[in-house]
């Protein structure tokens, strides 16, 4: 155990003593892994038009995943280094696949939500009993299952108990719903603005309004990140340039979603893309280290994705609650801050 803490703090001292930004024709690759037509996602394609990879000597491959747990278990495999998931995946991730959570995508609360068709929302408002037995079609083990079970137990009801769970990929839920199937939807964004547009569905409760807090997480496989904790501040500090950027040009932002998400077939008004970026806040570098410092404590990250373990005991996927502070690891984060030049990188805002 020693020689592991040893060798682990020879690695960050290196990392600390080498040049950060390389040449452009001396690039490292790097795997990156996210899931396509997620405001959290944005960043990556706003690097991937601005050059900014190159500014740091990356080279980023990327592999795309319909949703999280698919995606944090190609991690054995070793096909990707680094990436984005929902907090429920990085959790699963954690206990099955020794991922770790470097970092906070954004906080979407908000945009994790159960789905009810727009003429019989005020009834079921009215009566949330009436939901007993109601067929519910959601993407178990995510976030948008954390959310919808928040909301069915904020009626009153018990999850999944009282419910009729139907296990559905976001797109299945999309077409079940819409031709008729179900009476509620747990889905996340875009997926519910689809769903609104599509089928005249509306918001009947998100995880927001259930006290459900869904953070989303940077991640990385822990085997790769002690072996290139510079590689990984690098990606954090492109990340959060992204960050940066989009708080400060939200119009060329608004467009730039709009092409990223088209890409795989998702088309918004810019009223839903603009909710985006109203609707889920995403992190500076100051703002990131601030959610993972314990002062004391449990740190914020640590409550989050407390909360999150506790939902995934609940439902059986985990056989005991996971500590949160044996996968959230703010190091990387806190080598961004320590390194003069990423921290600067990390700060433009253009």
């Amino acid at each position: 155990m020693e020689l592991k803490s040893t060798l682990k703090a020879l690695a960050f001292a290196t990392a600390l003593a080498a040049p950060v930004m390389t040449p452009a024709n001396a690039q490292d690759a790097v795997n990156v892994s996210y899931q396509p037509a997620l405001y959290w996602a944005l960043p990556y394609y706003v690097a991937d038009q601005k050059g900014w990879w190159d500014e740091v000597g990356l080279a980023p491959s990327y592999s795309t995943f319909p949703s999280g747990a698919p995606q944090v278990a190609a991690a054995a495999a070793g096909s990707w280094d680094v990436g984005g998931t929902g907090s429920a995946p990085a959790v699963l991730g954690a206990a099955r696949f020794d991922i770790i959570t470097i970092g906070i995508t954004n906080n979407e609360s908000a945009g994790n939500a159960m789905m009810a068709r727009g003429d019989e929302i005020d009834a079921i408002r009215a009566d949330p009993s009436s939901l007993k037995g109601a067929q519910l079609l959601v993407t178990t083990n995510s976030t948008g299952e954390y959310a919808a079970a928040a909301c069915i137990e904020s009626f009153g009801l018990n999850y999944p108990e009282d419910v009729e769970v139907v296990n559905l990929n976001q797109q299945e839920i999309i077409s079940a719903f819409a031709t008729g199937t179900g009476k509620l939807a747990g889905l996340w964004a875009p997926n519910i603005y689809t769903l609104e547009s599509r089928a005249g569905a509306a918001l009947l409760c998100s995880g927001q309004d259930a006290g459900a807090i869904v953070p989303g997480a940077l991640i990385a496989r822990r085997d790769y990140a002690e072996a290139n904790p510079e590689m990984v501040a690098k990606y954090l500090a492109v990340y959060l340039r992204g960050v940066n950027w989009i708080r400060n040009n939200k119009e060329e932002a608004v467009s730039m979603m709009a092409d990223f998400y088209a890409r795989t077939g998702v088309e918004l008004p810019d009223e839903f893309l603009i909710r985006e970026i109203d609707t889920r806040p995403m992190f500076t570098l100051d703002e990131q280290l601030e959610l993972m410092a314990k002062n004391g404590g449990q740190s914020t990250a640590e409550e989050w994705f407390g909360g999150l373990g506790g939902y995934m005991t609940s439902t059986g996927t985990l056989e005991s609650e996971l500590d949160p502070s044996s996968f959230i690891d703010p190091t990387y984060m806190q080598l961004v801050k320590d390194t003069p030049e990423l921290a600067s990188f990390a700060a433009m805002t253009e």
